[in-house]
């Protein structure tokens, strides 16, 4: 089965799929064949976006307990049925300051960063998981990041949550893979979106190996469907590093602190 039979006539839900990744997804589903429903917080970027693709927009919420339930109510109601989920919103820690400054975000800003990059996962999983086991599975795809595997230089609580976004859709396959819930999480690097842009210095060591336009990540998913592989790489050489880091961990963090030393000194003489 190719991945456009994966998809084709498939009920998909993409979260932040007003722009950017989000955006390319939900164009790249519908393209394939899927209903697609557009989330978004941005009610007249959903608008726009599903009006472009033929989906549906419903704007909202999807990390609030609540605001999950409308979505999956509303998206089930829409489409009659919710095969793939797409958790692809999230946010990052925003402006970064320097030197011990780096700690001081506050702990409003990181439990707004934890509601949106992890527990959203999580209450969305909590949703649709039992009836997906009653009824032949699923696709749960998070959009994560590379910084979920290799820690992001600069942004703690944006490290953290990619790294807990990974790592709880590793435990959802691990819990449910064998019971028909395919389970995927995409990790890129630098993708050409807003987020990339407003990243000051680390815009330069994001775009390193490439920032990739978010159709690329597009079409680096539905590649994936083939075999349907958990790790989905937009950037491959992520996964040579990835590598390194687990075979060599202090001489992967030696080589992180000089990166960090070389932004330190670049913000330095800005």
């Amino acid at each position: 089965m190719t991945g456009h039979d994966k998809l084709r006539g498939k009920g998909a839900v993409v979260t932040g799929a007003g722009q950017g990744i989000g955006r390319a997804l939900a164009t790249r589903l519908a393209a394939e064949g899927a209903r697609v429903v557009v989330n978004d917080l941005d009610a007249d970027n959903a608008a726009a976006v599903a009006a472009e693709i033929g989906g549906t927009a419903v704007p909202g919420d999807c990390a609030s307990e609540e605001g999950v339930r409308h979505l999956v109510d509303a998206a089930t109601e829409a489409l009659g049925r919710i095969d793939v989920y797409c958790a692809n919103a999230g946010i990052d820690g925003g402006p970064l300051g320097t030197g011990d400054s780096l700690l001081d975000t506050s702990d409003e800003a990181w439990s707004r960063i934890i509601e949106t990059n992890v527990m959203a996962h999580v209450r969305a999983a909590r949703a649709l998981v039992p009836g997906w086991l009653e009824t032949g599975g699923g696709r749960f795809v998070v959009t994560a990041s590379a910084a979920g595997l290799l820690t992001m230089i600069g942004s703690a609580p944006y490290s953290v949550t990619k790294h807990g976004s990974v790592a709880f859709a590793e435990w959802l396959s691990v819990t449910y893979g064998h019971r028909g819930v395919a389970v995927q999480a995409i990790c890129p690097q630098g993708v050409q979106t807003r987020m990339l842009e407003d990243s000051g210095p680390l815009q330069a060591l994001l775009s390193h190996d490439v920032a990739l336009a978010p159709e690329a990540v597009a079409d680096a998913w539905v590649a994936s469907l083939a075999d349907d592989r958990f790790l989905v790489l937009p950037h491959p050489e992520v996964a040579g590093y990835y590598a390194v880091r687990a075979q060599d961990t202090d001489r992967w963090l030696a080589g992180m602190r000089k990166l960090q030393g070389r932004l330190d000194d670049a913000r330095a003489q800005a």
